[in-house]
């Protein structure tokens, strides 16, 4: 079995040796080739398949390390806002650690899937009627409270953690690709993979795939309307020679229909957001594809 995250790559992580590291086996996920898909859209195309960590998602890889430090900080709670992803992976880490979690999420917006996951691991959830962004900033508030810590891709911890997915890639190519596509919604795992390649030396062409409508996307895990790290991705992608792609939910949902029966991917909507960009701008070389989170967090769409 693979060692946890933050001690495969400790040397490169902001931690100490009395940090505690609170883990549920995150990291090391497939990268798979995706032959048919390459032979479709004339580039050699790779999967990076991110649904596979503990709780189902990327959002695992940035959470050990933020409530590894929350632990290590003496905190009692940490609180987040989510469309469903960051809630239920701070929730189970949480309850790892011992934590309280609070999780701020806007009515209707999340998928069963995900609240479920939260529940199902004692986090305490709050409704709240208006958006993702109106969700951020209750729980900003709540998180100035003692003993608080906000585990959102705000806290730096989470795209430290983020950004080791991108030496895994490198690692596993022996190599950088020419294209990372993934999807865009904050906007912090599109910084967090800008810093793991920018550490490594290697720069390739990220192409940052959001949903044409992203209020009212029905990808729920990018449905999210003022990207935090908007100005971090902008810089991102000018360094990277990237750019922003909006996709129509019809191309979204059709690129999620040829992952499962064309490569035996099963991933909720927005993790195919990537591909949809492929399919539509057809890069050349080696391409890797993030596939963000598992089908099951969304089996209703």
């Amino acid at each position: 079995m693979p060692p946890p995250l933050i001690e495969r790559y400790r040397e490169r992580l902001p931690v100490a040796a009395s940090t505690p590291i609170v883990s549920l086996g995150e990291g090391s996920t497939p990268l798979l080739r995706a032959e048919r898909l390459s032979e479709r859209y004339g580039a050699e195309i790779w999967l990076k398949c991110e649904g596979l960590n503990p709780t189902g998602s990327f959002k695992d890889r940035g959470m050990t390390l933020a409530v590894s430090k929350a632990l290590e900080e003496e905190a009692s709670t940490v609180v987040c806002a989510s469309t469903g992803n960051t809630a239920a992976s701070a929730a189970a880490y949480a309850a790892r650690a011992g934590l309280r979690a609070v999780i701020i999420f806007p009515a209707g917006a999340v998928a069963a899937g995900k609240l479920a996951q939260a529940r199902a691991v004692g986090a305490e959830l709050r409704e709240i009627d208006g958006s993702f962004d109106d969700s951020l900033e209750t729980a900003c508030e709540l998180a100035t409270q003692p003993g608080c810590v906000l585990v959102n891709s705000i806290n730096p911890y989470r795209l430290q953690g983020q950004k080791t997915a991108a030496f895994e890639i490198v690692e596993e190519l022996d190599r950088a690709p020419d294209v990372l596509a993934l999807p865009y919604g904050g906007g912090g795992n599109t910084h967090a993979y800008a810093l793991g390649f920018s550490e490594v030396g290697a720069f390739p062409q990220l192409v940052a795939a959001e949903a044409a409508d992203r209020p009212g996307t029905a990808a729920s895990a990018i449905r999210i309307g003022e990207p935090v790290h908007g100005e971090e991705v902008e810089d991102d992608l000018r360094r990277f020679g990237g750019h922003v792609a909006g996709l129509p939910d019809e191309e979204i949902l059709s690129a999620r229909r040829e992952l499962g029966e064309l490569e035996g991917v099963f991933c909720e909507p927005a993790s195919a957001a990537g591909l949809a960009a492929v399919a539509r701008e057809r890069p050349a070389g080696l391409v890797v594809c993030v596939i963000t989170g598992h089908g099951l967090k969304d089996p209703g769409a």
